[in-house]
């Protein structure tokens, strides 16, 4: 499967997010409001208060703090690559103007790659792109055109096979391809205490990046490839 892929034309990505505000205390009384009406039907027992924690998850209500991008290198040779590099701070807008300009020099024809991409990763990034005036770059104008057309892959919906009712987690593709973990230290629900709590970007940059190194590791095993070894893993 994705033999027809040239691996140096891909890039994968992935994205942390974390809820716009420290504490809900601090959201505007307005956007609390509208808050509580946006969750209503998901929060089962719980109130709008307890569950902001998780507001991270909503474009509206969240803000990026880390995306993380990999290229593939020396897939043809014998010791395939990866270099990984970070887009992370505390200025969303500056962040994102960043990873538009890094996306608006690639080639049209690259490919991005990411687990569960269509449905949150490449949207979240959009709106918040809209959301702070910054452009599109070409790679992510996909109004108008058709499915086919879209130069996005999505590793989560490639093990659909056309069954839309399942959802699979990195976390159990790596365990079953027998990838190592991206989850050794924190995962996705614990990204927003240690961004506004124990203020350790850094670290959500490093999971950030076992995530996009997974996501390609899971390429190359869909691929029917070995995986990348460690030492042919750059962070830049």
């Amino acid at each position: 499967m994705l033999e027809q892929y040239d691996l140096s034309n891909l890039m994968v990505l992935d994205i942390e997010t974390v809820p716009q505000y420290p504490t809900y205390a601090e959201v505007p009384g307005h956007m609390q409001e509208l808050w509580a009406q946006k969750t209503r039907n998901v929060r089962n027992e719980e109130t709008a208060e307890a569950f902001y924690e998780r507001a991270g998850i909503w474009a509206e209500f969240g803000k990026i703090v880390c995306i993380s991008v990999g290229i593939f290198t020396n897939s043809g040779g014998n010791h395939p690559g990866l270099r990984v590099k970070s887009f992370a701070g505390h200025d969303e807008k500056e962040l994102l103007e960043d990873f538009s300009r890094m996306l608006s020099g690639q080639p049209l024809s690259l490919i991005l790659c990411a687990h569960n991409g269509k449905e949150f990763d490449l949207p979240y990034i959009c709106r918040r792109m809209l959301i702070n005036s910054v452009p599109f770059p070409p790679h992510l104008q996909i109004q108008g055109k058709k499915p086919w057309e879209i130069p996005h892959l999505d590793t989560m919906e490639l093990w659909k096979f056309g069954d839309y009712k399942n959802y699979t987690s990195l976390s159990l593709l790596t365990a079953i391809f027998n990838i190592p973990t991206p989850k050794d230290d924190i995962d996705g629900s614990q990204v927003g205490h240690v961004y506004w709590v124990d203020d350790a970007l850094e670290r959500i940059c490093t999971y950030c990046q076992k995530d996009v190194i997974a996501t390609a590791q899971l390429i190359r095993r869909y691929r029917g490839e070995s995986l990348i070894e460690d030492e042919y893993v750059t962070v830049v």
